[in-house]
Formats: structure tokens, C-alpha cells, sequence
């Protein structure tokens, strides 16, 4: 008998119908599990709504309320502020010491006073910082007036600046007609080391004229770090004329002295 003759085996893979019973069994096992089939007519269940998300964090703790603070007494009065103390005057800076010198007695004394009268003054003042030296002049002038010195004993001679002042202080000196020279300038110091230059070499130009001539030479030029320095200074015009009035009035008394 051929093989394509011989009839099925005991699982009958020979016949259709064994052949058929086999698939089906097959397709139960592997199906197995599996969720069954729904009807199309069937609308499928809705999943699950999720619980909110607050509902799974857990809330935080409230804070502790803060004690309250205590009430403040209402009967207990409250000191007025103090009033603002008025700030302090700032004090001016001083060019000399306080108090006048003093002789021992036992000693012989030759000393002049300020004194005006007939003398001849002759008075140099810059032209520069003409706002200051104006007024340096017009100090001069009144302190002459007041010490009995006449306009016409007095001779002005203007100048450019101050470093000019010693060679018209010495040309007045040489003269021999004046008993004393007052000087008057300015010299503001500024950006430049002029102030240096020229306010050294005015104050020992002057000096030299005196020391050459014999004829007092007072010091009447301002130093100023700044221009608004120059007003409480503007009396510096008539210590000059003091200056060089006693010092005219020493030189006499020394003469008288020396000629007895």
C-alpha cells in the first residue's frame, strides 16, 4: 500500500474531521487567557476616573498663630524728642598767639609808637587781585586818615603785581623823602606752583629794600589759599600802616638817641 493510500494514525491526522478537531484545540490553548471578545454593539467601559492629585498629597501642617503682643499702656505718657542741639561755631584759624610781650624792668627800652602827624608815607600796591588790593588800599587809607597823616603826605604807586612790588618799594625808599613804605598785594595759590614763586620772592624782595635803604618796609601782601579767604583779612591794609609807622617812629627815636 502507498503512502498517500495508507489511512490516518491514531491522531488522526489521516481525516479532515481529526485534522479539524486538532485546530480548534490548538486555538483553546493559545487563547486561553485572553479577555473576551465584546459585542460591536457593546460601547466599551470607560476607565476609572483617577483621584485628584490633592487627594494624594498630604497638606501641610498650618503654622502656629503667633502669640500676641502685648498691649501697649495707654496711660504711660511718652517723652517728647529732644530739640536738635544748634550746630556748633566753627572756629577761625589764628595768626598769632594770644598776649603782649613783656620787658623785665631794670633795662633801658627803645620802642616807637603808630604815630602819624607830618610823616611822608609812601604806599606800592599791586594792581592784580584788584578786587582785594582795592580793598587792602582803602583799609590803608582810613588807618592813615585816623593817625593824623595828611592825603598829601601820602604818594600811590600802583604796580602790576606782586612780584613788582619789592623794585617799587626800594625806588620809593631811595628817595629819602618818605619816612616808611607800605607794601599792599595778593597772591592766590591756584593750579600752578606760581603762589610758591612769586609770594617768596615778594616777601624777600621787601625785606631787602628795607635792609638796603634803612627806610621801613611793612608787609602788607595777603597769601590766600582761596579767594573767599580774603575778606576777614582786608584790616591786613591798616596793620600795615601801623606797622610801618611805628616802625618810621623807632628809627626816629633811635636817631635822637644816638645823637645825644
Amino acid at each position: 500500500m502507498s503512502d498517500l493510500e495508507r489511512p490516518g494514525d491514531e491522531r488522526g491526522w489521516g481525516t479532515g474531521e481529526s485534522q479539524s478537531d486538532d485546530i480548534e484545540h490548538a486555538s483553546e490553548n493559545v487563547l486561553e487567557g485572553w479577555p473576551p471578545a465584546t459585542s460591536v454593539d457593546e460601547p466599551p467601559e470607560e476607565p476609572a476616573e483617577p483621584e485628584p492629585f490633592e487627594a494624594l498629597v498630604e497638606p501641610e501642617p498650618e503654622p502656629a498663630p503667633e502669640p500676641a503682643a502685648e498691649a501697649e499702656v495707654a496711660d504711660e505718657p511718652v517723652a517728647p524728642e529732644a530739640p536738635l542741639a544748634p550746630p556748633e561755631p566753627v572756629e577761625t584759624s589764628s595768626e598769632h598767639a594770644p598776649g603782649e610781650l613783656e620787658i623785665p624792668p631794670g633795662y633801658s627800652v627803645l620802642e616807637g609808637e603808630p604815630r602819624g602827624g607830618r610823616r611822608a608815607v609812601g604806599i606800592v600796591v599791586s594792581r592784580f587781585n584788584g578786587e582785594v588790593t582795592g580793598r587792602l588800599l582803602d583799609s590803608a587809607l582810613e588807618e592813615l586818615e585816623a593817625r593824623g597823616v595828611e592825603a598829601g603826605s601820602v604818594t600811590v604807586m600802583p604796580v602790576p603785581g606782586a612780584f613788582e612790588l619789592p623794585l617799587a618799594a626800594m625806588a620809593l625808599a631811595k628817595t629819602r623823602r618818605f619816612a616808611c613804605v607800605v607794601a599792599l598785594g595778593c597772591v592766590i595759590r591756584g593750579d600752578t606752583p606760581h603762589f610758591d614763586y612769586v609770594a617768596s620772592e615778594a616777601a624777600s624782595g621787601l625785606q631787602l629794600a628795607a635792609i638796603e635803604t634803612g627806610v621801613p618796609v611793612s608787609f602788607g601782601v595777603l597769601t590766600l589759599d582761596r579767594a573767599d579767604q580774603a575778606e576777614p583779612r582786608y584790616d591786613k591794609g591798616a596793620e600795615a600802616v601801623r606797622t610801618a609807622l611805628e616802625m618810621a617812629d623807632l628809627f626816629s627815636n633811635l636817631r635822637a638817641a644816638a645823637a645825644r
